[in-house]
C-alpha cells in the first residue's frame, strides 16, 4: 500500500461519521457541499414520508414487523419513504416498500470499511457528517413516523417537533408507533413541561398520533400533501442565497468558538420567570461558576439562560449567548458580555453541542429536550468525549431517567452504559463538584 494511500485511509478515519470540528475551519466546504448535494436530492423527491427508529430492532421484533407492514401500505400508495438507510426498523421501512414496488429513499452516513446501507434502498444519498445528514432526515416532510429507539430517536424526535413549534418547519402530521414506548413521554410533557412548568403549548402536541399498528399509522397520513421540501430557517430565499448564508453563519460560528474557553453550557426553558426557585438557582450556578473562572455559555434568550447569564454578569465572569435572530429582531437578553445570531436554528445547534467541560440543563420543553438527547447521542456514538451532563432538579427529572431506565431494560435500544451519562442534582454547588 503507497504512502498515499496510506494518508487516504487515516483521514477517512479521522472525518468519517463525525461531529464537525470546528477548530478545522477548511472543512466548512465539505459541510457546504453535502448541504448543497443532500439538499438537490431531497426537491427530486415526492410524497415523502420520514421513518425513524431504531437501528437495533430485529427482524423478529414487532416493531420491525409494523415499520415493514408500513412502508408496504406507503409504497402501494405511491409515497417515498425515507430512512437512515441503516438496519432495524430503518431497513424494515424500506424493505416494505421496496417490496410494494415503492420508492425507497436512504440517507445514509458514511463509515470506513463498513457497509451501512441496507438491501432495500433504491436512492440513496451519503454524508460524512452526522450533522448534514440529521439536518437533511429533519426537513420538511409531507409526514414523520417514529417508532421505539434510543437516544438518537428522541433527539430527532424533539427536534422535529422544536422546530414545528418555533415556525421553522411547517406542520405536519406526526406518528408515534408505540403506546407502551411513547405514551410515557407524551405523558412527562404533558405533567412537567407543559402542567409544572407551562414551557410548551398543548395544542402542539394535538398534531400528534400514537398507535400499534401499521394501518392506524397509514390511515392518519394517507391524505398527507405533498409540498416543497426545505431546510428549517428564518425567513426564504433560494437554495443558491441559502447555502450562502448558511456557509456565513457557520465560518462566523466557528471562529466566535475559537475565542471560547472553560466555558460550561446551562440550558432550560425560557418560560421560567424571576423570582421563582429554578430561575434563582440558574443564576446561583451562574454566579459560582464565574467566581471559579469558568465561561458560562447560554442560548442567550430569557428565563433560565438569562438567570445564568445574570449569575455570570454579577459574578464578574464572561457571561455568553448564542442567539437566534428572528425577522423581528435578536433574542437576547440584557446580561451578556459575548454573543452571536444565527438564523438556522441547526448551525445554532451545532455551535451550542460543541465541547464543554459539562451541560447542566434546568427543566424545559421541546428544545431543552432537544439538546438534551443530542448531547446524549454524540457521547454515546463516541463522537464526542464523555462529559458532566447535569439535570437540575430532580422532582422535575426523575419521571424521564425512570424512562430512560427502560429504554435498556424494557426496548434494548440503548446499552445499560448509556444510562451513566446522566446525573441528577438538587443544588447550585453540585455543578462544581462534578467539575472537580
Amino acid at each position: 500500500m503507497s504512502t498515499e494511500e496510506v494518508i487516504k485511509i487515516n483521514n477517512q478515519l479521522a472525518t468519517a461519521g463525525e461531529v464537525v470540528n470546528f477548530r478545522d475551519s477548511w472543512r466548512i466546504f465539505r459541510v457546504i457541499s453535502e448541504f448543497v448535494e443532500g439538499y438537490q436530492f431531497l426537491t427530486d423527491l415526492k410524497r415523502e414520508v420520514t421513518i425513524l427508529g431504531s437501528a437495533r430492532l430485529p427482524s423478529n421484533n414487532k416493531y420491525y414487523q409494523i415499520a415493514e407492514g408500513l412502508g408496504r401500505l406507503l409504497g402501494k400508495a405511491g409515497f417515498t419513504v425515507i430512512t437512515g438507510g441503516g438496519p432495524g426498523i430503518m431497513e424494515a421501512a424500506n424493505k416494505g416498500a421496496f417490496e410494494a414496488g415503492g420508492e425507497s429513499v436512504g440517507l445514509n452516513i458514511q463509515l470506513p470499511f463498513e457497509q451501512r446501507i441496507n438491501p432495500y434502498v433504491k436512492k440513496a444519498v451519503a454524508f460524512y457528517y452526522f450533522f448534514t445528514r440529521k439536518v437533511m432526515l429533519t426537513s420538511q416532510a409531507n409526514a414523520f413516523v417514529f417508532f421505539p429507539g434510543g437516544f438518537g430517536t428522541l433527539d430527532e424526535f424533539f427536534e422535529v417537533v422544536d422546530y414545528m413549534e418555533l415556525g421553522h418547519m411547517e406542520r405536519s402530521p406526526i406518528v408515534l408507533v408505540g403506546k407502551d414506548f411513547w405514551d410515557p413521554v407524551v405523558n412527562f410533557l404533558k405533567k412537567k413541561s407543559l402542567g409544572e412548568i407551562n414551557c410548551i403549548a398543548g395544542s402542539e402536541m394535538d398534531n400528534w398520533r400514537v398507535v400499534d399498528s401499521a394501518e392506524e399509522a397509514f390511515d392518519f397520513i394517507k391524505e398527507a400533501q405533498d409540498r416543497p421540501n426545505k431546510l428549517p430557517a428564518q425567513g426564504g430565499g433560494d437554495l443558491d442565497w441559502t447555502i450562502f448564508r448558511i456557509m456565513a453563519e457557520l465560518v462566523d460560528g466557528f471562529e466566535f468558538l475559537t475565542k471560547i474557553k472553560d466555558d460550561v453550557t446551562v440550558l432550560g426553558t425560557k418560560s421560567i420567570l424571576p423570582g421563582t426557585p429554578y430561575y434563582q438557582a440558574a443564576y446561583e450556578v451562574g454566579k459560582n461558576l464565574a467566581k471559579n473562572k469558568f465561561t458560562v455559555l447560554t442560548g442567550g434568550g430569557p428565563g433560565v439562560m438569562e438567570a445564568a447569564n445574570k449569575g455570570a454578569f454579577e459574578g464578574g465572569g464572561e457571561s455568553v449567548g448564542l442567539n437566534m435572530r428572528f425577522d423581528r429582531g435578536e433574542r437576547r437578553n440584557n446580561y451578556i458580555t459575548k454573543s452571536i445570531g444565527f438564523y438556522f436554528p441547526f448551525v445554532r445547534k451545532l455551535i451550542i453541542t460543541a465541547p464543554s467541560e459539562a451541560f447542566v440543563f434546568f427543566p424545559g420543553g421541546f428544545g431543552t429536550l432537544h439538546q438534551l438527547f443530542e448531547m446524549l447521542t454524540l457521547i454515546e456514538t463516541k463522537k464526542i468525549e464523555p462529559m458532566p451532563i447535569l439535570l437540575y432538579g430532580s422532582n422535575f427529572w426523575q419521571p424521564l431517567m425512570e424512562y430512560i431506565h427502560t429504554l435498556h431494560t424494557d426496548f434494548k435500544t440503548i446499552s445499560e452504559a448509556d444510562e451513566l451519562y446522566i446525573r441528577v442534582i438538587n443544588r447550585p454547588e453540585e455543578v462544581l463538584e462534578y467539575l472537580k
